[in-house]
């Protein structure tokens, strides 16, 4: 399944909350709330869309309704859905802030010019974000901490990121 290139995900539904056809959704937007605020949102191939109302904070997300889900067995069936919004009804970012989407592919390299790999995903486990580095001739991905000084240039336009690794991760 392709996504929408000019769309981007901004959360996902975890399952259903109750029995009435509320569901839990784990928003990935920087004010939570705001995902509420874009619009319908769409399945990743855009097949299907929803309308939702953000009901309540609950524990690992948000309580919303979905227009025409019911019942918890609806609610349960969208669980792993994940939801996009037309790149346009996003907020404009700073220079120095990025949609994950657009990180996802670009080629990594090292401050010498030497490529790294592929950047494969970008990771938050509280602590910051991770830029995962995934080349073939590595058993494991390269973990590279997105920090200035670790990560001094991303070029979506080059569609590169120049690395600056940090001792011992080579």
């Amino acid at each position: 399944m392709t996504t929408h290139p000019e769309r981007i995900c901004v959360g996902s539904i975890a399952g259903a909350f109750g029995v009435q056809g509320e569901v839990r959704l784990k928003s990935f937007c920087a004010d939570p709330e705001a995902i509420a605020d874009y619009g319908p949102l769409y399945t990743a191939d855009g097949s299907r869309s929803f309308i939702i109302k953000l009901t309540r904070p609950v524990a690992g997300g948000l309580g919303a309704r979905i227009a025409g889900v019911a019942t918890k067995e609806q609610a349960d069936a969208l669980r792993g859905t994940d939801l996009y919004v037309d790149r346009a009804r996003l907020p404009s970012l700073p220079d120095d802030e990025f949609y994950h989407s657009d990180l996802i592919g670009l080629e990594v390299f090292d401050t010498g010019g030497v490529r790294l790999g592929t950047l494969r995903a970008v990771h938050n486990h509280g602590a910051g974000d991770l830029l995962e580095v995934y080349a073939p001739t590595r058993k494991q991905p390269l973990l590279i901490p997105f920090t200035k000084a670790a990560v001094p240039t991303v070029d979506l336009a080059a569609r590169r990121v120049v690395a600056d690794l940090p001792e011992g991760l080579d």
